[in-house]
C-alpha cells in the first residue's frame, strides 16, 4: 500500500521541477502548469482519503469475523464436550483466553510465557501447567491437533485437574511466531509490556527478552532468569515469587 501512496508524491515533484524549468522557457503557460500541478495535489489527497477510507472498511470487517469465530467456538464449547479427571473441562476459560489474546493491545499480552504441546508426556505438561499457573503465567498452545477442538479438550481434559488452571492455558500461533518457537517447552520472561498485533499473519515486534529451551522445570527456568538478571529478570523473580506463595 505504502508503494501506491509514493506514485502521486513523485508525480507531484516532477510537476513542480516542469514548472520551475518552464518559468525560463519562451511559450511555455506558466499558470497553466501551476494549475495542473495543483489538481495532482488535489487527486493525491483524494487517493489517499480512499485508501484511508477502505482501510477502515477492512477493519470493521476483521473485527466482524473475528466475533463471528469467537462466537462459534463459544458454541461448540458449550456441546458436548469431554469431561476431565475433575468434571467438565472449563473450555470456556480457554476460548475467553483466545478473544482476549485477539483483541490484545499495548500491555495486554504475556509476559510470562511458557510454550507448549499436546505431544510432551502427560505428567510433565500437568505440572509444567500446574506451575506456571502458580507463577502467573501462560502455557500456550500452537493450536488444535488435527484442526479438533474436540480432540483438544479431550487431551487436555485428561491432564489439567485444576479447573482454575484452564485460565492460563492460551493458543497463540502468534506467539510461536514472534518468538520464533521452533521446540518445547520453551520458557520467555519479557523485559516489558509490548503489541500483540491483530493479524494472525502478521509479525510482532518484541522487546528484550530471556528464553530457555529444554525439559527443565518452571521453577528453574525462573531461577536462571531471575539470578543471570536478564531483559526478563524482574518478570522471573515475581514468578518466583507467585509460586513459593502458593506453596505455603
Amino acid at each position: 500500500m505504502r508503494a501506491l501512496l509514493w506514485a502521486p508524491a513523485a508525480i507531484l515533484t516532477i510537476a513542480g521541477m516542469s514548472a520551475l524549468l518552464a518559468q525560463n522557457v519562451d511559450g511555455i503557460d506558466v499558470q497553466a502548469i501551476k494549475q495542473r500541478s495543483a489538481d495532482l495535489q488535489a487527486d493525491a489527497e483524494a487517493f489517499v482519503n480512499q485508501v484511508k477510507d477502505r482501510g477502515d472498511a477492512f477493519r470493521e470487517e476483521a473485527a466482524q469475523s473475528r466475533e463471528v469465530g469467537m462466537a462459534n467456538m463459544q458454541r461448540v464449547a458449550k456441546s458436548d464436550l469431554p469431561k476431565g479427571p475433575a468434571g467438565p473441562v472449563d473450555f470456556d476459560e480457554i476460548v475467553a483466553g483466545a478473544a482476549s489474546n485477539a483483541t490484545a493491545g499495548k500491555g495486554e499480552a504475556p509476559q510470562l510465557i511458557v510454550f507448549a504441546s499436546l505431544s510432551m508426556p502427560p505428567q510433565s505438561l500437568k505440572k509444567l501447567i500446574t506451575d506456571t499457573a502458580k507463577a502467573g503465567g501462560v502455557v500456550v498452545f500452537r493450536g488444535f491437533p488435527n484442526n479438533s477442538m474436540k480432540e483438544f479438550a479431550t487431551r487436555l481434559g485428561k491432564i489439567v485437574d485444576r479447573q482454575d488452571d484452564f485460565a492460563n492455558v492460551g493458543i497463540d500461533p502468534r506467539l510461536f511466531r514472534a518468538f520464533d518457537v521452533q521446540a518445547v517447552p520453551t520458557y520467555v520472561a519479557v523485559s516489558s509490556d509490548f503489541d500483540l498485533c491483530a493479524g494472525f499473519s502478521c509479525q510482532t515486534k518484541v522487546p528484550p527478552y530471556d528464553r530457555i529451551v529444554g525439559n527443565v522445570s518452571v521453577e528453574y527456568a525462573l531461577e536462571q532468569f531471575a539470578d543471570g538478571h536478564g531483559p526478563g529478570a524482574r518478570i522471573a523473580a515475581v514468578g518466583l515469587s507467585n509460586m513459593r506463595k502458593a506453596a505455603r
